[in-house]
């Protein structure tokens, strides 16, 4: 099983490692833009005066910048989940490998992508509400029937409640 994995691994680098491979780059590029001699054009009087100074000044700057912007990525990082997130990527890529039937994708016709799109979805919502409102009216009837049957309860003891008052007067 590991033997399997290795090659699979050198082959296609996972999306974090890739992230994290781009993250070195740019900092070796970020180094590079900020050279020492660079460092040194701005700060001339004090190269030429204690130019040892300046030079631990620089490595101590360009080491400190370094460690800030690593530790800011990975603090982003970590707050984000991107570890979590990349590996889900890939899973969903490899997933998507194993299909026959080919991903969408839009035609170009802003029209024809949204209709094909929300059609199905608009449909199924339409039968959802359709469904909805059939038991609300059924409910509505019922309840109907209820008040209906209220009201002739009503009048029937309105009845017996006269008849009884002219039976006792």
């Amino acid at each position: 099983a590991d033997g399997g994995g290795g090659p699979a691994l050198s082959a296609a680098p996972g999306r974090a490692q890739v992230f994290t491979t781009v993250v070195d780059t740019f900092l070796e590029k970020l180094v590079a833009a900020g050279s020492y001699q660079r460092f040194v054009n701005c700060y001339r009087c004090f190269y030429k005066l204690q130019p040892q100074l300046t030079r631990s000044i620089y490595d101590q700057f360009i080491s400190q910048l370094q460690a800030s912007i690593k530790e800011e990525i990975q603090e982003v990082k970590n707050e984000g989940n991107l570890e979590g997130l990349f590996s889900s990527l890939d899973k969903i890529v490899e997933e998507a490998k194993d299909r026959e039937e080919p991903a969408w994708r839009p035609s170009g016709i802003p029209e024809e992508d949204v209709r094909s799109t929300m059609v199905p979805y608009f449909l199924k919502h339409r039968s959802y509400l359709r469904r909805v409102l059939r038991e609300k009216e059924e409910e509505n009837r019922k309840v109907a029937e209820s008040v209906l049957m209220g009201r002739d309860r009503i009048a029937e003891l309105q009845q017996l409640i006269q008849a009884r008052q002219q039976a006792w007067q």
